[in-house]
């Protein structure tokens, strides 16, 4: 399977975006969400897309800090997410207009938004520089990209050896999938690829930040049912279950403390501007 096949697979039914929204939003995406608003400086009445926006919680965000006066549209090809979007942001003012459309096609104007964010999505755009261009075209003058992506797997040792115990019990296939989370770009990649998509006065950061759960059984759990392999772990016995829990408790018996699993997460955080 080439990379296009295997990013095209990250596509997740209704009951794995719910559980994105439960697991995976409070304990990673909340929080960066806001950073990456503060570092876009967002500002009252702009005009904000929320690209690749997941269960839209950047969107959600930023329609709170735009105001009435303000626009915020969240665009993602996987309509199970924009149904739990749509859900989670009934109670949102101004409202969200929420709608299915692909990065490297994006279906706005020229020049329509002041503001996009990205929050991790690049890493499973089939097309990276083409939706990049494609970002670049639906900004306005002086507008700017905000974007998170988690940095190469050697970067997240971690998720590295939940991969290689998933590809031990449960074949190549759940290993891969864990592993195409990541941008597989350097810091200098990443800058000359905006650069080439025409942006100007790139900044990027490295976040480190802990992870943790209350346990390697919760661990492998919460991240399958977040993730295209909910479906696969659904159809594992109880005897694999516990067989890959005790070899993670294995691989990962340094991250384990009194309190469950911690380790660090490493992700790229870039500002650019048209």
């Amino acid at each position: 399977m080439n990379e296009l096949e295997k990013l095209a697979q990250w596509q997740l039914d209704e009951s794995a975006a719910e559980s994105y929204e439960r697991y995976f939003v409070p304990l990673f995406y909340a929080p960066e969400a806001q950073y990456l608003i503060e570092l876009a400086g967002l500002r009252a009445g702009e005009h904000v897309l929320d690209l690749a926006c997941g269960t839209g919680i950047v969107a959600r965000c930023a329609a709170n800090k735009v105001g009435a006066n303000g626009m915020v549209v969240g665009l993602d090809r996987n309509e199970c997410m924009l149904a739990v979007a749509r859900k989670a942001s009934v109670d949102i003012s101004p409202p969200i207009k929420w709608q299915r459309g692909e990065a490297h096609n994006i279906p706005f104007p020229d020049s329509k938004f002041g503001v996009v964010f990205c929050q991790q999505g690049l890493q499973f755009f089939p097309d990276r520089s083409a939706a990049l261009r494609e970002t670049y075209r639906v900004l306005s003058p002086n507008g700017r990209l905000a974007l998170s992506s988690m940095r190469p797997d050697k970067n997240n040792s971690e998720y590295n050896l939940l991969a290689d115990v998933l590809e031990r019990h449960a074949g190549p296939y759940a290993g891969m999938m864990v592993r195409s989370t990541f941008l597989p770009l350097s810091i200098d990649n990443l800058r000359a690829l905006l650069k080439n998509a025409g942006f100007q006065n790139v900044r990027i950061l490295i976040g480190i930040g802990p992870v943790r759960y209350p346990s390697v059984n919760e661990f492998l759990r919460r991240e399958m049912a977040g993730s295209p392999l909910a479906g696969q772990m659904k159809s594992w016995s109880d005897d694999l279950f516990r067989m890959i829990v005790q070899d993670l408790e294995v691989s990962l018996k340094a991250y384990i403390d009194d309190d469950g699993i911690i380790f660090p997460a490493e992700t790229y955080f870039a500002i650019a501007y048209k």
